[in-house]
């Protein structure tokens, strides 16, 4: 590792800052290099692989005497030197014929590494190995191929700038104890016209066309592993309580209201809900006479005007 010095002036500072960890990752930059000892296969498909993760790559032309399973500190001072946090190192020999070995650094140091060799053969195989449950050579390439080929962030995609399509497949276990190979191929998404409103999309095979032979492999250290993985604290959105949203992407609220007593409920005021007198002295009409009720002195005055005509109807 490089030495970690105070920087002196606000240039440095700002030029360390600029390294420093941030809370959204920008595009990873990629460095490209070869051992002592390479093939022209190997570079070849250093220089597809180069074009195809351009402009957020570089590539090294020179020889190193790098061995990355013995001694990694060539690699990390690579990494810092050009802020590269991807790493992939071509090699050739007898024991590992064609191998490339793709490394991933965190902090200027070596993160993980995975050795891959590159076969002649070539199959069609599934990818269920990558989905394996527990952590293998196979989810390891597979977390090192997503990170590698991994661009920036784009709030909107134009279909028309699509014209690249990268697969990567692995084969079933067999019987034998031969592992799974990887196979690596790229693909030019070609529209042309189709008659309709939508165009007919077609692939066509561009390379480079690589199969891997998984060598050896450097998984990350538990520890360093979960400061990688860490992140910033308030940077996400806090879920607010009973708020959810839908799959469309609605967002709905959840109220607890608790028992309500409708006897208190004030209702409003208004002069076309009020009744009137003479509804009031109508409706105490109807109920008298429904209901018709005499008291003692009512009783006694009717006697009264029966005596009087009597008397009248005598003289």
């Amino acid at each position: 590792m490089l030495r970690q010095i105070k920087p002196k002036t606000a240039r440095s500072q700002r030029a360390l800052s600029k390294r420093e960890p941030l809370h959204n990752e920008n595009p990873k930059t990629t460095l490209f290099c070869r051992g002592t000892s390479s093939s022209s296969l190997i570079n070849d498909l250093l220089t597809d692989i180069h074009s195809l993760k351009r402009p957020l790559a570089i590539r090294f032309t020179k020889k190193n005497s790098i061995h990355p399973f013995e001694d990694a500190s060539s690699l990390e001072f690579f990494s810092q030197k050009n802020d590269a946090s991807l790493l992939v190192f071509g090699s050739h020999s007898k024991k590992r014929p064609h191998s490339m070995t793709w490394t991933r650094c965190f902090g200027g140091q070596v993160l993980d590494m995975i050795e891959l060799c590159v076969v002649q053969d070539t199959a069609r195989t599934l990818r269920a190995q990558f989905e394996s449950p527990v952590a293998n050579q196979y989810t390891l390439a597979k977390s090192m191929f997503l990170d590698f080929f991994r661009g920036g962030e784009a709030q909107a995609v134009d279909v028309e700038g699509l014209q690249c399509l990268i697969s990567f497949c692995a084969g079933e276990a067999s019987e034998d104890d031969e592992i799974p190979k990887l196979h690596m191929r790229c693909w030019r998404i070609v529209t042309r016209r189709s008659g309709q409103r939508l165009p007919r999309v077609e692939v066509e095979e561009m390379g480079p066309r690589i199969d891997f032979r998984i060598g050896r492999i450097k998984e990350a250290d538990e520890a360093v592993w979960k400061d990688a993985m860490k992140r910033v604290k308030g940077g996400e959105a806090k879920s607010k309580k009973n708020v959810e949203t839908d799959i469309v992407g609605d967002k709905m609220g959840r109220i607890h209201l608790g028992k309500q007593d409708l006897s208190d409920l004030q209702t409003r005021k208004m002069k076309g809900l009020k009744r009137g007198r003479a509804a009031d002295a109508e409706a105490e009409g109807d109920a008298e006479a429904d209901n018709p009720r005499l008291t003692s002195a009512e009783d006694a005055t009717d006697d009264g005007a029966e005596a009087k005509r009597v008397r009248l109807d005598v003289i």
